[in-house]
């Protein structure tokens, strides 16, 4: 009896120190990958049970594309690699801008501003825009590209339309 109770109490004190190593050695691969990750700019992908691969930027050229959805309410504006790769993106309210003055041509001009400063870093020259949604700070954030000294090279309207429509409400019968 006194036997039994001794190997289970070892086996327990193993199963805790694998516990605890394991802990250890995913808290060190953490710190390596948080290092690495700080070094590069390249973004990472996680593939099940392989290991982590690295991918850069595709910028064929120094050219990108940005993204500006510009709603009644809000602006975002994105800018992705050729692939469509998220590298940047800023919105009104990250801006600062709190309730209808998120909307307002104004706003998109900071919004680019603050994107203008980070793209610059990547190497990023030209632009191709794709331009969503019917809000009043569309114009203003390509103009704002222009002015902080991005080329755009091609303006798309991407915003969606229906054809045809909801269905209709069945006809009134008097």
């Amino acid at each position: 009896m006194e036997e039994e109770k001794k190997n289970k109490e070892e086996k327990k004190e193993e199963v805790s120190e694998k516990k605890e190593t394991k802990v250890e050695i995913d808290k060190k691969t953490e710190e390596k990958e948080v290092e690495s990750s700080q070094q590069d700019d390249s973004k990472t992908v996680v593939v099940k049970g392989k290991k982590k691969k690295k991918i850069a930027p595709f910028l064929r050229g120094g050219r990108g594309q940005v993204h500006i959805k510009a709603t009644y309410n809000n602006t975002i504006v994105t800018v992705t690699d050729l692939n469509g790769s998220v590298l940047i993106w800023s919105s009104a309210g990250k801006c600062g801008f709190k309730g209808p003055k998120k909307s307002t041509p104004y706003a998109a001009g900071v919004i680019v501003k603050s994107v203008v400063d980070k793209v610059k870093e990547l190497g990023i020259k030209e632009l191709d825009a794709f331009v969503k949604g019917v809000g009043i700070g569309r114009e203003a954030a390509i103009r704002a590209f222009d002015t902080h000294g991005l080329k755009i090279v091609s303006i798309k309207d991407v915003t969606p339309v229906p054809h045809g429509g909801c269905r209709p409400k069945k006809k009134r019968r008097v």
